[in-house]
């Protein structure tokens, strides 16, 4: 069982900067592969971007340059830094691991908004 707590979230500016984190317990993560996903209304959960054990990354396009994904695998954290936020960023993000079973987090609202 993984247990995965995701904060960070909160309301800014466009043009702001956020920095989510996502606390695993239950198991250490360092030998899995990690992702920030997220949801907004209406819309599909999608990829935001992914980490893997060995610390490779990939990103959606839409969020290429602007947002970076990391992991500390000795306090069993990942992280997302979003930078250059608009409006289209605002949804839900959840963490997300893939032991062989799928956990997630209950999310994080994030709201970019003048």
């Amino acid at each position: 069982q993984v247990q995965l707590v995701e904060s960070g979230g909160g309301l800014v500016q466009p043009g702001g900067s956020l920095r989510l984190s996502c606390a695993a317990s239950g198991s250490m993560i360092s030998i899995y592969d990690m992702g920030w996903y997220r949801q907004a209304p209406g819309k599909q959960r999608e990829l935001v971007a992914g980490i893997t054990s060995g610390g490779s990354t990939n990103y959606a396009e839409s969020v290429k340059g602007r947002f970076i994904i990391s992991r500390d695998n000795v306090k069993n954290k990942v992280y997302l830094q979003m930078n250059s936020l608009k409006p289209e960023d605002t949804a839900v993000y959840y963490c997300n691991v893939d032991t062989g079973e799928d956990y997630w987090g209950k999310g994080t609202l994030v709201t970019v908004s003048s």
